[in-house]
């Protein structure tokens, strides 16, 4: 088994990937500046393992940080996930974005090339293909040029890594092409729990149903699906997290740069999601139409064959298990990690 550097270990998707790195049996070292997360999801990841694992507090630009974590331990991979992740915010702080997304890659791979660990999965995200391209997304199609700077920053990230595995056979780097991840933990103890005003659908749809927010707004209406609103392809987070250890193993073994899409292959529009929640949960929720969002595409969804046949990954979850574990983790927890 490996020791694994997690960075923005304590986020999201990184706590959930923890809890299958640790009962898989490797070992893990969290990095994390805690600017959009909480401690308390590692403490429910040791609780829910009753497994250890080291925290650092501390900044993937931080140089000094990184090589104290690598020279205190024996990494022989890292997943990458710190990094910012809204798509509104980041055209209102662009900069912000490039620093942490883009320099903090650089600075993380320096890091890892200074202490001769080579093999990295990267956190991707489906918004660096071309927006021409029409679903069901694959791998061989063109990226684009997302009209996001969230997006861009993804993109930029991965052609720097392509071209690093290019130019030195000693990397090895998954770059793992998310579509939407949703659900929590089957426990109800881990689950999604953004600061401030949710930037995506499912914790804006428990928040409206646990009675934080008044109701929910579907930003278009009128786009050419069968209801109008947008389709996107929802993945459950404990599928997502297991894809990554699948990664990480088929990067252990092989070399170069490989970019994998993460999504079950099917598309469900905002309509059937908030309808398919109502049902699942017997829970009412309010919602308005509002104008399209900038930059939204009416239909997304994978093309998920590739990383079904190479990395032996399949998604178990339906829609309906997404919705409610989502709905479990917010009522077990209706302020998310605050008490």
């Amino acid at each position: 088994m490996a020791k694994i550097l997690v960075t923005g270990g304590a986020g999201y998707i990184g706590s959930h990937t923890c809890v299958e790195l640790l009962n898989s049996g490797h070992e893990v070292v969290v990095l994390d500046n805690l600017s959009n997360s909480s401690e308390e999801s590692l403490t429910r990841v040791k609780a829910l393992t009753s497994k250890y694992l080291d925290f650092v507090e501390g900044d993937i630009l931080d140089q000094q940080i990184l090589d104290q974590i690598f020279a205190a331990h024996a990494v022989d991979a890292v997943i990458h996930f710190a990094g910012l992740k809204a798509v509104g915010e980041s055209q209102q702080i662009p900069l912000a974005y490039f620093d942490n997304n883009i320099a903090g890659t650089i600075s993380l791979a320096k890091a890892m090339e200074r202490a001769g660990v080579f093999r990295l999965v990267f956190s991707s995200s489906a918004t660096v293909y071309d927006e021409a391209n029409i679903s069901p997304l694959n791998e061989g199609m063109p990226t684009g040029m997302p009209s996001n700077n969230y997006g861009y920053t993804k993109l930029i990230a991965e052609q720097l890594l392509q071209k690093l595995a290019a130019a030195d056979a000693r990397w090895s780097i998954a770059l793992l092409r998310y579509f939407n991840p949703v659900g929590a933990h089957k426990s109800g103890c881990m689950g999604e729990d953004p600061q401030g005003i949710p930037n995506n659908l499912m914790p804006y749809v428990t928040q409206v149903a646990v009675g934080r927010r008044e109701k929910l707004a579907i930003f278009g209406n009128d786009y050419d699906t069968p209801d109008g609103t947008g389709v996107r392809d929802y993945i459950h987070v404990v599928d997502l997290a297991n894809a990554h250890l699948c990664a990480l193993n088929n990067r252990l073994k092989n070399s170069g740069c490989r970019a994998w899409n993460i999504g079950t292959g099917k598309g469900s529009s905002v309509l059937e999601v908030v309808k398919t929640f109502e049902q699942v949960n017997g829970i009412p929720v309010s919602y308005a139409f509002s104008p399209r969002r900038e930059g939204d595409v009416a239909t997304s969804f994978a093309d998920n064959a590739r990383a079904v046949a190479e990395l032996g990954w399949q998604p178990k979850y339906s829609l309906e298990d997404m919705l409610a574990d989502s709905w479990n983790w917010q009522k077990r927890n209706p302020n998310g990690y605050r008490k």
